[in-house]
C-alpha cells in the first residue's frame, strides 16, 4: 500500500478536527458517545470541553495500529462506549531510530505547517529481555484568518451593532452612524433605514488556529522471565493554540457632550441627539441612570449610548495552553494458566485560558468614552491612544485541569471444549478502581477587569470528584465449528450516580470460508462528566442573529420596541455546567455479514441501531428562539421582554438573557448500515488495491425534552446540525517495486440548510499522493489534500460563534495542500 502520512490519512477517518481540538466519532453519535483509549487505557479528557479526549495529544509519532469496535457498550473497557470504542496501540517495542520531516503548504495564502518526529530504541525483548524506546514530535501550524479566503465574503450571522465608527443613539429606537448610508469602513454594511451601520465580524475570525505541539513518549520494557513482564510507560504533550476572533464590543457605553474641564466633548456627535434627554426619566428600555457603565453621578443631560468596537487595540486573542501527561506502570504475566495484567495510569489535562490580545478594562474605556477621551467615531488622539493602551490587558484568565487515575486487573484463560466444536471456551475477568477528579476556576483579579469583554465570572470555582469501581467478564464459547457466542457483563458503581449492570451478547458464524455473519446486543451507560455537571459558567453572544421572541417576534418589532436593539441581533446566553442532570442509557445492536466470493475480494455489510434516553446536550440557540412558548423558562429577562445584547450586566439584576447550561433533552434513535468492499488486483505493472468504505444514516431522531416530539435530523439540519444521510471513503492504490501511487475520495452528501430555503451541495474533495524507497530504511512522500482545490459548501447556519457561510465540523478551509514527508531510519 501506498504509505501516507497521518494527517493525509484516506482510510475512513472517523475523527474530525474544530478548530483547536480534535474528536472521534462513529457514524452518527456524537463525539462524547465513543470512547477513546491509548493502549487499552483511559486517557484524561479535555479540561476545558470535557466531554472526550481532544486527539491532538496523543503522540502519533510512537503509534503502531489503531483498533476499532463499532458495536458499543464494551465490558471490557466501560459501558461509556455508547458509540464504539477507538484504541491507539504504541509500539511495544522497537530497535534503531527513526527521523520523519514534513511540510504542508496550501495554494493559499495562511495554514503552512512543518513536522518533525523522531524515534529511538535499543534492546531485544526476545533475546536480550528488554527494550526500551522513545519518541518526540514537534509540529507547528500557521493560521488560516478569515481574510485569506474567497469564500468569507458569504455575510449570514454574526452581525453586529457595535462598529468602527460608532453607531449611537439616546432612547434606542433608532441607532445613527456617521459613516451610513454607505457605511464605508472596516467591514461594514449598510442596514435598512439608512442611519446605522452593522459589521460583519466573521471577517475577523481564523478558520483555522495558530498552533504548535510538542509531545514525547518513553517507555521501558522487561522481561523478567517467560512468565512475567514488567513495563513503564510516560508520555507528555504541549498543544498551544492561539484562536482570534474580532475585536471587542463595548455597546450601550455613555457619552457626554461635555469634558469634565467644560469643554465641548470634540467628538460628541451633532445630529441626531436630543440636548434634554435623560434617560433618568425618559427611560430607555435596556438603560437607566443607575447603569453600570460608567459612574452615573457624571452622566450629563443630552448624553448618548454609543456601540464601538476597539479596533485599536485589535481583534480579540486566546491562547489555550494544553499539556496532557500520563504515566503508566504495568506487570503482565501467566500464572496457573491464566494470562493477567496489573496496570496503573496516572492521567492529567491542564488548559490555561491566556488573553494574549485585543481585551481590555471596560471600566477605563467606559471613562474614557464618557469623558471625550476616547474617539469612537474616528481616528484617536495621543491621548485617547495612551488610554487605550493603558486599558489593555493580557494574561491568564482561568486554568481547568482533569485527572484519572486508575488501578485495573484482568486475567483470561483458555477452558474446555465443552460443546464439541474443535476450539476451547475463553474466559476474560476484571475489576478497576477509577478516581476522577476536575478543578475550574478563574484567575479572579484579572478576571474581574475583562468581565465585560469575556463574561466568566470572576468569582468563578468548580470543583467534583468522582471514585467508580468495576467489576466485568467475558465468556467467548464455541458452540460448533462455525458458531462462536459471546457473552459479557460489567457491573459499576458510581459514588454520584449508584449501580449499573450493563450485559452484551455477541455472535460469529461462518458457515464456509467465503461467508461470515456476525451481530450484538447490548446496554450501555453514560454518567455525565464532571465537566458536563461542574464546567464554568460564562455569559456570552449568541453565535448568530437572532430575535427577541417578545419585542420582535418574526423579525418585526412590536410597537414602542427598538428594531435594533431587539431585531436580528446578538443576545446574551449563559452557558455552563448542570449539577442536576442524570446519567445517559442506551440500547444498541448490530448485525452483519461479509462475503468473499473469490480470492481478493471482500465485500461487507453491518447493520446498526442506538437508542439513548436522556441525551445529555445544551439546546441549541436556534431551537429555543424558534419555540420561545415551549422554552421560555430559559428566558429571564432584565425587564419584561428585554433581553440584553452585552455582557457589562451580566450578572446582575439587569442582565437579560437565555439560559443554554447543559441538560438532559429526551431520547436519541439513531439507525444504519455500514458498507465496505475491498480488491486486490495483482498484476505484471503492479498490484492494485482498491477500498470503498460507506455510511448511510437510515434515521436519525432526537427530543428536545422527556416526552416531546422527535426532531429528524437525516439530510436537514436541526438542532445543532445535520447528520448526513451518505458518507464515502473511497481509496486506490498502485505499488510496484519502490514506487506507490495512490489516490482518495471524501464525500458527504447534502442537505437542507439552517434556513431551509437553501440546500447545502453535496462536498466531495480528493487527494492524491505517491511515495518512492529508493533503499532500505528511506522513503519521500509527496502528495496533494483536496486536488481540485473545492471550497466547503455555503451554509446559513448561524450555531458556530461568528459564523462565516460555512461549517469548520465538517469542510476544511485550507483548500488545496500540497505536502511532503521524508523518512530515514537506521
Amino acid at each position: 500500500s501506498c504509505p501516507q502520512p497521518a494527517s493525509a490519512d484516506a482510510g475512513p477517518k472517523p475523527w474530525v478536527n474544530v478548530q483547536s481540538a480534535g474528536w472521534v466519532k462513529f457514524r452518527s453519535a456524537p463525539t462524547d458517545k465513543t470512547l477513546v483509549l491509548l493502549n487499552g487505557e483511559r486517557i484524561a479528557n479535555n479540561a476545558v470541553d470535557g466531554s472526550a479526549p481532544d486527539l491532538n495529544m496523543i503522540p502519533f509519532a510512537a503509534i503502531d495500529r489503531i483498533e476499532v469496535l463499532r458495536d458499543g457498550a464494551s465490558a471490557l473497557y466501560g459501558t461509556d462506549a455508547i458509540g464504539g470504542v477507538i484504541n491507539f496501540i504504541t509500539k511495544k517495542s522497537y530497535n534503531g531510530a527513526t527521523i520523519t520531516l514534513g511540510y504542508d503548504a496550501p495554494q493559499h495564502k495562511g495554514g503552512r505547517a512543518t513536522s518533525a518526529n523522531i524515534g529511538a530504541g535499543f534492546g531485544d525483548l526476545s533475546s536480550q529481555g528488554f527494550n526500551v524506546l522513545g519518541f518526540v514530535s514537534v509540529r507547528k501550524e500557521d493560521p488560516i484568518a478569515g481574510d485569506q479566503r474567497s469564500f468569507n465574503k458569504r455575510i449570514v450571522g454574526g452581525l453586529s451593532n457595535s462598529t468602527d465608527p460608532a453607531n449611537y443613539t439616546q432612547d434606542f429606537g433608532t441607532l445613527y452612524n456617521p459613516a451610513a448610508p454607505t457605511c464605508t469602513g472596516t467591514s461594514l454594511i449598510p442596514v435598512a433605514g439608512g442611519t446605522q451601520c452593522k459589521i460583519v465580524t466573521p471577517n475577523f475570525v481564523d478558520f483555522a488556529p495558530k498552533s504548535q505541539t510538542a509531545s514525547g513518549m518513553l517507555k521501558g520494557t522487561l522481561r523478567v522471565n517467560d512468565s512475567l513482564e514488567l513495563s513503564a510507560e510516560a508520555f507528555m504533550t504541549q498543544n498551544k493554540v492561539t484562536t482570534r476572533i474580532a475585536p471587542v464590543p463595548y455597546g450601550g457605553y455613555l457619552m457626554n457632550p461635555t469634558m469634565p474641564n467644560g469643554q465641548p466633548n470634540p467628538y460628541f456627535p451633532k445630529a441626531n441627539v436630543d440636548p434634554t434627554f435623560d434617560d433618568g426619566t425618559a427611560g430607555a428600555p435596556a438603560f437607566n441612570r443607575s447603569s453600570a457603565f460608567a459612574n452615573p453621578v457624571n452622566v450629563q443631560p443630552g448624553f448618548v449610548y454609543v456601540f464601538w468596537r476597539d479596533f485599536p487595540n485589535g481583534s480579540r486573542a486566546q491562547r489555550n495552553d494544553n499539556k496532557q501527561s500520563r504515566l503508566v506502570l504495568a506487570a503482565d504475566g501467566n500464572a496457573a494458566n491464566w494470562d493477567y495484567s496489573v496496570k496503573f495510569s496516572a492521567n492529567k489535562n491542564t488548559v490555561d485560558q491566556n488573553l494574549i490580545g485585543g481585551y481590555g478594562d471596560g471600566d477605563i474605556i467606559g471613562e474614557g468614552l464618557l469623558e471625550g477621551v476616547i474617539n469612537p467615531f474616528g481616528a484617536q488622539s495621543e491621548a485617547g491612544t495612551a488610554l487605550l493602551q493603558k486599558a489593555a490587558l493580557n494574561g491568564l484568565l482561568q486554568t481547568a485541569t482533569g485527572k484519572v487515575n486508575i488501578f485495573k486487573f484482568t486475567a483470561s484463560r483458555e477452558l474446555s471444549d465443552w460443546l464439541g466444536a474443535g476450539r476451547p471456551a475463553q474466559i476474560a475477568v476484571g475489576a478497576e478502581r477509577r478516581h476522577e477528579d476536575f478543578d475550574s476556576h478563574a484567575n479572579k483579579d484579572f478576571a474581574k477587569l475583562v468581565s465585560a469583554s469575556t463574561g466568566l465570572d470572576p468569582d468563578f470555582v468548580a470543583k467534583g470528584t468522582r471514585n467508580v469501581s468495576a467489576l466485568y467478564s467475558e465468556l467467548n464459547v464455541p458452540v460448533t465449528a462455525d458458531l462462536e457466542v459471546t457473552g459479557s457483563l460489567r457491573y459499576d458503581k458510581y459514588s454520584d450516580f449508584g449501580n449499573t449492570t450493563n450485559p452484551k451478547l455477541s455472535f460469529r458464524y461462518q458457515p464456509s470460508k467465503q461467508m461470515l455473519f456476525r451481530g450484538s446486543a447490548s446496554t450501555g451507560f453514560r454518567a455525565p462528566t464532571l465537566f458536563e455537571l461542574y464546567g464554568s459558567q460564562a455569559y456570552t453572544n449568541t453565535a448568530g442573529n437572532v430575535n427577541n421572541p417578545i419585542n420582535c417576534p418574526g423579525g418585526t418589532p412590536i410597537a414602542g420596541a427598538s428594531a435594533g436593539a431587539n431585531c436580528n441581533t446578538q443576545f446574551q446566553v449563559l452557558t455552563g455546567g448542570n449539577t442536576a442532570l442524570k446519567p445517559e442509557k442506551s440500547k444498541g445492536y448490530t448485525l452483519g455479514a461479509v462475503f468473499e466470493p473469490m480470492t481478493d475480494l471482500s465485500l461487507g455489510i453491518d447493520l446498526w441501531a442506538i437508542k439513548i434516553t436522556n441525551s445529555i446536550a445544551a439546546l441549541p440557540e436556534s431551537t429555543l428562539f424558534a419555540n420561545y412558548q415551549q422554552f421560555q423558562q430559559y428566558f429571564h429577562f432584565a425587564q419584561p421582554g428585554n433581553l440584553l445584547s452585552i455582557t457589562s450586566n451580566c450578572p446582575g439584576p439587569k442582565c437579560g438573557y437565555v439560559e443554554r447550561l447543559n441538560q438532559n433533552l429526551g431520547g436519541t434513535n439513531t439507525n444504519g448500515v455500514d458498507l465496505s468492499a475491498q480488491y486486490r488486483l495483482r498484476s505484471e505493472v503492479g498490484q492494485f488495491d482498491f477500498a470503498l468504505n460507506s455510511t448511510y444514516v437510515n434515521k436519525y431522531e432526537y427530543q428536545d425534552y422527556q416526552g416531546g416530539p422527535w426532531n429528524q435530523n437525516v439530510g436537514v439540519y436541526v438542532g445543532t446540525g445535520p447528520v448526513f444521510k451518505w458518507q464515502h471513503n473511497l481509496t486506490v492504490n498502485w505499488t510496484y517495486s519502490a514506487f506507490a501511487l495512490g489516490t482518495a475520495v471524501h464525500y458527504k452528501s447534502g442537505y437542507a440548510d439552517f434556513v431551509p430555503t437553501n440546500r447545502v451541495s453535496a462536498f466531495t474533495t480528493t487527494d492524491l499522493y505517491g511515495s518512492w524507497t529508493p533503499m532500505k530504511g528511506t522513503s519521500l512522500v509527496l502528495g496533494v489534500r483536496n486536488l481540485f482545490d473545492r471550497d466547503p459548501p455555503f451554509t446559513n447556519q448561524t450555531d458556530l460563534f461568528q459564523a462565516g457561510g460555512w461549517d469548520s465540523r465538517y469542510a476544511n478551509a485550507a483548500g488545496r495542500t500540497y505536502y511532503v514527508r521524508g523518512t530515514y531510519s537506521f
